[in-house]
């Protein structure tokens, strides 16, 4: 089946976006463009087209059964936010900030998903052809992942130094770690191979996707069911045991909820 399926270029469609305020390309992560507004930058990475396999495998240690490991295709590259939005991003567009731990350069948290929508609205409607997007749940997956197959980005476990989680409750019999109790400024801790920063922890990130079952027969560009009664959240947070932050794990709330949560921009599909 994958030799059926043909991938997008490696390149995105247009490079730079008109929106651009800043843009390049590093030796390590590769192409990378910004926005900025009101004199608040946002940088974000350049997601190549690619296939994975979405889910854990059945000897994954501490593994949920809604994980059904299955090989997803990811026809068309898409820009993803480097970090989380951050209070200070938030706060210029919407004129207030309902985070719990305050902090300009802190993940906004305590943000449902409506509240999300209306920021991608109003920021849209800011900035023409910006066209941002809550990521699909394969996108955040596959770009959590980086490349990887573990449980983690980092490898086969995760520490404290690498996320931000609850550090009294490590992954498959690995050492405590520090149990920070909040969030932390973005950036704070190591990126993965893409160049994306606290993909786990620090705070859950909304997905675009209604939550069900994977259909494991819709495998291309996959954007979850038609309609549901709960969003997808990914990532983990400073509130949760290691085994919540693996690339795999999957949570889902109403899209009323909002503690602990948070969310990444993404650009390149329609919302």
């Amino acid at each position: 089946m994958s030799e059926e399926i043909q991938l997008g270029s490696s390149m995105p469609k247009e490079f730079p976006l008109h929106w651009a305020s800043d843009w390049g390309e590093d030796r390590t992560y590769g192409l990378w463009m910004a926005f900025t507004y009101k004199e608040v930058r946002q940088c974000f990475r350049w997601i190549k087209p690619g296939r994975f396999m979405m889910g854990s495998p059945q000897d994954e240690p501490e593994r949920v059964d809604n994980e059904q490991q299955h090989e997803v295709f990811l026809t068309e590259g898409f820009w993803l936010a480097e970090t989380a939005c951050t209070q200070e991003l938030w706060e210029v567009v919407m004129g207030e900030n309902s985070s719990k731990f305050k902090g300009k350069q802190r993940p906004v948290e305590n943000v449902n998903w409506n509240e999300c929508n209306a920021f991608l609205d109003k920021m849209n409607g800011m900035m023409d052809g910006l066209d941002l997007c809550l990521p699909t749940e394969a996108q955040w997956e596959y770009a959590c992942r980086a490349g990887t197959k573990t449980p983690f980005s980092f490898g086969d476990n995760i520490t404290t130094d690498q996320a931000n989680y609850e550090g009294n409750y490590p992954y498959n019999n690995g050492a405590k770690g520090e149990y920070r109790a909040e969030t932390i400024d973005v950036r704070s801790l190591p990126c993965n191979n893409w160049g994306l920063y606290e993909m786990h922890g620090n705070v859950w990130e909304w997905c675009n996707d209604w939550y069900d079952d994977y259909d494991i027969d819709n495998v291309v560009n996959p954007t979850g069911p038609d309609a549901g009664s709960k969003r997808v959240l990914r990532g983990g947070s400073w509130f949760n045991n290691a085994r919540g932050v693996r690339s795999a794990y999957r949570l889902f709330y109403d899209p009323d909820d909002r503690y602990n949560i948070g969310f990444r921009l993404s650009q390149g599909h329609k919302k």
